[in-house]
């Protein structure tokens, strides 16, 4: 039998990256999933790379509205929640001295604010025993110059996962968080102006992974299914490492 056969999956930030990856792990293990993505033309792509057992709502998590479209949808096709893997996320640099307020909001509103309220507006329709899964950031541990306002959000993150996974005790709901290190994801085409500075920024990055690798979105996505599968049934509150030993080591 399958991991996660007949289960309900919601992964924000489904469109591409680790949260396609995610998508396509669970569906792969008999999950039915909804994907959601600010942008609807790489939805539509996701939805086909998918292939079977997969819904897209177009949305961006940091909008209040958005996230009861997303839910709404889902009680209208499945009527309940058994996995949530709250992926979606920005993230900038800006050293210190050069942040401005509009950077600030944008990166708290998705990764903080959004994430807070796509786990809240799920909790009605959430199965008890269910799994929630939180995407956090070795940022979130170690000091990296220029990711003050990223590596923030994503500490919030790792609170949020030992204070709910507290909360949710009752109802046998596991909430964990996932921090990936370097995954060479569509992200990182937004972090530099051109493509040979985007290859220095990873060329720099791998230079402190004691695997000596960028990792692949499949490897973090393997990781999320580990958690939101009966194979973690006793595990909850954690922060999981996928990063190549890079926090550790």
């Amino acid at each position: 039998m399958k991991k996660l056969e007949g289960k309900v999956a919601v992964v924000t930030g489904g469109n591409s990256g680790i949260g396609l990856a995610a998508a396509q792990q669970f569906v792969l293990e008999g999950a039915h999933v909804f994907i959601t993505g600010r942008r609807q033309s790489e939805l539509d792509t996701a939805v086909k790379q998918i292939g079977k057992n997969v819904s897209s709502v177009q949305g961006d998590v940091s909008h209040l509205v958005d996230l009861d479209r997303l839910y709404a949808k889902v009680k209208e096709q499945k009527g309940n929640i058994d996995i949530l893997f709250a992926n979606a996320g920005v993230g900038e640099f800006a050293l210190l001295g050069t942040i401005t307020e509009a950077q600030f909001d944008k990166t708290f509103g998705i990764n903080v604010k959004g994430l807070l309220f796509t786990v809240q507006k799920a909790l009605p329709m959430f199965q008890d025993s269910g799994s929630i899964i939180l995407n956090a950031s070795i940022g979130g541990s170690k000091g990296i110059e220029a990711t003050s306002v990223y590596s923030a959000t994503k500490a919030a993150i790792r609170s949020f996962a030992r204070t709910w996974a507290a909360e949710l005790r009752h109802r046998k709901i596991r909430v964990n968080a996932i921090s990936p290190g370097p995954i060479d994801t569509p992200a990182f085409t937004g972090l530099a102006q051109t493509k040979e500075e985007v290859e220095q920024i990873k060329t720099n990055l791998v230079t402190k992974v004691p695997l000596g690798r960028m990792g692949r979105p499949d490897e973090v996505a393997k990781a999320v299914l580990f958690l939101a599968s009966d194979d973690s049934s006793f595990i909850t509150g954690i922060e999981l490492f996928v990063d190549g030993g890079m926090t550790q080591i």
